[in-house]
C-alpha cells in the first residue's frame, strides 16, 4: 500500500487537470439544466482528494530519502524523453501548500462568484492553474519545469482576461502574457544551450555536472542569465514587473493564488537550478541587484497606490525581490522560509481584500471608511495577515526576517538594511490601508456594508487560524530554530515593524478623510506611476518595435509583393505573346521544338568545348 502511494505520488497534480477536464460540459454549456455550480463542486472535490493524497504521502516520505519517479513519455529513434519527479519532504510540503491554498481559494470563489455566468470556466481554469503549480513543486527536470511554467503563463493569460468584455481586462491579459513571454523566450534559449552542454536536463544530473564542469566564465554567465530571465518575468521583478499590477483586473479569487503561490513558481525554479547560477559571480550579482531594485522600488510604489488590490500586489514583487537577494547570496534556506511565510500571509490579505471589494463594489481606498465596525471577521483577517507579513513576533514574517539576519549579516550587511527598510515601508503601507478602510467615518459606499456570508467567511477564518499557527508548521519542518534568536535580531526587526505601523497610524488613523500628500508633488506622482516605467517602455521598446514593423511592412508591400507581382506580370505577358504563335498545325509545333532543341544542343556543345 505504501509503495503504491509513493508510485502514484505524481498523480497529485493530475487531480487539478482532471477537474478542469471534467468541467468542460458546463464550461461549454453542453449541460445547462443544472447550472454551472457542479463544475465548482467537481474541482473542489478533486482538490480535496489531492490534499488527502498529499497528506498521506507527506507522512510516508517524512524523514526518508527522496523518492524518484520516472515516467517514460516518448521513445523514438534512440531518443528517450521522460517525465521525472522527486518526492521529498520539501517538495511534497510545497505541493501541499499549493493544494491547501487552492482549496481555500476555490471555496472562497464559490461564494465570491456565485452569480457569475462563467463560473464553470473560472473553476476549470483554477484547476488547470493548480495542476501546473503542484507539478512544478515536485518536478525533477528543467525541461518539464519549463513546460509547466508555460502552462502557468497560459493560465495567467486566461484568468486575467476572464472578464474579456472589458477593454481594460483584454489589455491587462495581453500585457501579462507578452511580458512573461519575453522572459520565457530567453529561458528557453538557456534550456536548449544547457541541454547541449550538460547532456541532460534532470536536476540530479545537472548537479553532478556542475561539480565537474570546466566551461568558460562567459558561457556560464550567458547560461545563468538566460535561466534567470524566465523567473524575472514570473516573479514580477524589474524590469518585467508591470504585468502583476495589470493582472489585478482579473477576479479576486485568482489574485489570491497569483500573489501567494503562482509568483513563487519562478523563484522555486531558481532554487532548483541554483548550483548552475553559482558558476558565475556575474549572475549572482545580477540577482542581488534586480532583487534590491525591485524590493525597494515596489515597496515605495505600493504606498502611493489608491487601488486596494494594487497597493497589496506591489508588495508581492517587493518580497520576491528579497527572495532574489537570498538566492544571489547563496542562502537557499532563507529564500524557502520567506516564500512560505509570504504565501500564507499574502493569501489571507487578498482574501480579506476580496471581501471588502465584494461588499462595497469598490476598490478605491479613499472612498472607504468605518468598515471595522460592520465587518469584524474581515478586519481581524486583515490585521492577522498584515502582522504576519511584517516582522511581528511570533508570526511567520518575523522568523523569515530572522533567518535573513543570520544568513546575510556577515557577508552582506547592506542586505539587512534592505530587509529592514522593506519591512518598515510594508508596515507603513498596511497601516495606511487599514486606517483608510477600517477606521474613520463611514462613507456613502461603506455606510451599509455588511459582513460577508458564511461561504466567504469560512475559508477566511480558517486561513486566519492557519496563519497564526504557521510558525508551528515552520518549526515542524525544521525551517526555524527557536533557540537561535538573539536580542539584536529581535529588536531590529520589531523596531522596523513598530516604526512603520506607528508612522502609518499617526498619518492615517484619523477622523478626517483627506489623503496625505507628500511635500513634493512630483515625488508622489513619480511613485504613483511606478517611476514612469510604462511610459519609458512606450518611448523605447514599443516605439522601436513599431518603427521596425513599419519598415518590414514597407518591404513586404513593395519588395516582396513587388517581386511576386513582377513574376505574375511576366507570366501573363509571355502567355499573351505566345498565344499569337499558336496556328493549330502540328508540323509548325514539331519544327519549333526541333529548332529549340537544336539551339540548346549547340549552346551546350559550345560551352563544353570552351571549357
Amino acid at each position: 500500500m505504501e509503495q503504491m502511494l509513493l508510485d502514484t505520488g505524481w498523480w497529485i497534480p493530475s487531480y487539478g487537470f482532471a477537474g478542469a477536464v471534467l468541467s468542460i460540459p458546463w464550461m461549454t454549456r453542453l449541460v445547462r439544466r443544472t447550472g454551472p455550480r457542479p463544475a465548482a463542486y467537481i474541482n473542489i472535490l478533486m482538490t480535496t482528494i489531492a490534499f488527502i493524497h498529499g497528506t498521506v504521502l507527506l507522512q510516508l516520505i517524512w524523514n526518508h530519502e527522496p523518492y524518484h519517479i520516472i515516467v517514460n513519455w516518448l521513445t523514438v529513434a534512440g531518443l528517450e524523453l521522460n517525465l521525472t519527479f522527486e518526492l521529498s519532504a520539501l517538495n511534497v510540503g510545497a505541493m501541499e501548500s499549493v493544494t491547501v491554498l487552492s482549496l481555500l481559494a476555490q471555496v472562497f470563489a464559490l461564494g465570491y462568484m456565485e452569480k457569475d455566468w462563467a463560473l464553470a470556466r473560472f473553476f476549470a481554469l483554477v484547476g488547470f492553474f493548480e495542476g501546473a503549480m503542484s507539478a512544478v513543486a515536485i518536478s525533477n527536470s528543467l525541461l518539464v519545469s519549463y513546460g509547466l511554467l508555460e502552462l502557468l503563463t497560459l493560465s495567467t493569460y486566461l484568468l486575467v482576461g476572464f472578464w474579456y468584455a472589458q477593454p481594460l481586462v483584454v489589455k491587462a491579459a495581453r500585457d501579462a502574457f507578452l511580458t512573461k513571454r519575453a522572459g520565457d523566450i530567453v529561458l528557453f534559449a538557456g534550456v536548449i544551450a544547457l541541454s547541449s552542454i550538460a547532456g541532460s536536463l534532470d536536476f540530479d544530473d545537472l548537479y553532478q555536472w556542475c561539480e565537474t564542469t570546466d566551461i568558460s566564465p562567459t558561457t556560464a554567465t550567458l547560461i545563468g542569465l538566460a535561466l534567470i530571465a524566465g523567473p524575472i518575468g514570473k516573479c514580477a521583478q524589474f524590469p518585467l514587473h508591470l504585468w502583476l499590477d495589470e493582472a489585478m483586473e482579473g477576479p479576486n479569487p485568482a489574485s489570491i493564488l497569483r500573489n501567494s503561490v503562482v509568483v513563487t513558481g519562478g523563484a522555486y525554479i531558481l532554487i532548483k537550478v541554483h548550483p548552475i547560477l553559482y558558476l558565475s559571480p556575474v549572475v549572482t550579482t545580477t540577482l542581488m541587484v534586480i532583487g534590491t531594485v525591485t524590493a525597494i522600488g515596489a515597496t515605495l510604489v505600493s504606498i502611493a497606490q489608491i487601488d486596494i488590490k494594487r497597493t497589496i500586489s506591489y508588495t508581492t514583487s517587493a518580497y520576491l525581490g528579497l527572495v532574489f537577494i537570498a538566492i544571489g547570496a547563496k542562502w537557499i534556506s532563507f529564500a524557502l522560509i520567506l516564500l512560505f511565510a509570504h504565501a500564507i500571509a499574502k493569501a489571507l490579505l487578498f482574501m480579506s481584500v476580496g471581501c471588502i471589494i465584494l461588499t462595497t463594489n469598490n476598490q478605491d481606498v479613499t472612498e472607504f471608511g468605518g468598515l471595522g465596525k460592520s465587518m469584524p471577521a474581515t478586519t481581524i483577517a486583515y490585521i492577522v495577515g498584515a502582522l504576519a507579513m511584517t516582522g511581528v513576533f511570533p508570526l511567520a514574517g518575523f522568523w523569515a526576517f530572522q533567518a535573513g539576519f543570520e544568513a546575510l549579516w556577515l557577508d552582506y550587511p547592506w542586505a539587512i538594511g534592505v530587509i529592514l527598510l522593506v519591512n518598515g515601508l510594508t508596515a507603513f503601507n498596511l497601516a495606511r490601508v487599514f486606517g483608510l478602510v477600517f477606521l474613520g467615518k463611514t462613507q456613502p459606499k461603506t455606510r451599509r456594508a455588511p459582513e460577508v456570508p458564511w461561504q466567504l467567511a469560512l475559508p477566511m477564518v480558517f486561513l486566519t487560524v492557519l496563519t497564526l499557527i504557521t510558525p508551528v508548521a515552520m518549526w515542524r519542518f525544521s525551517l526555524i530554530q527557536l533557540d537561535r534568536i538573539n536580542l539584536w535580531e529581535f529588536s531590529s526587526i520589531s523596531l522596523s515593524s513598530l516604526l512603520g505601523f506607528l508612522v502609518g497610524g499617526l498619518l492615517y488613523f484619523r477622523v478626517d478623510r483627506s489623503p496625505v500628500k507628500l511635500a513634493l508633488p512630483w515625488v508622489q506622482e513619480l511613485l504613483t506611476y511606478d517611476f514612469y516605467v510604462e511610459k519609458l517602455y512606450d518611448k523605447t521598446v514599443v516605439w522601436s518595435i513599431y518603427q521596425l514593423s513599419q519598415v518590414t511592412a514597407w518591404i513586404d508591400r513593395y519588395v516582396v509583393d513587388g517581386l511576386v507581382n513582377l513574376v505574375g506580370f511576366a507570366t501573363i505577358l509571355s502567355s499573351e505573346s505566345l498565344k499569337y504563335g499558336t496556328s493549330g498545325q502540328m508540323q509548325n509545333y514539331v519544327l519549333t521544338i526541333t529548332i529549340g532543341i537544336g539551339v540548346m544542343g549547340a549552346t551546350v556543345a559550345w560551352l563544353f568545348l570552351s571549357f
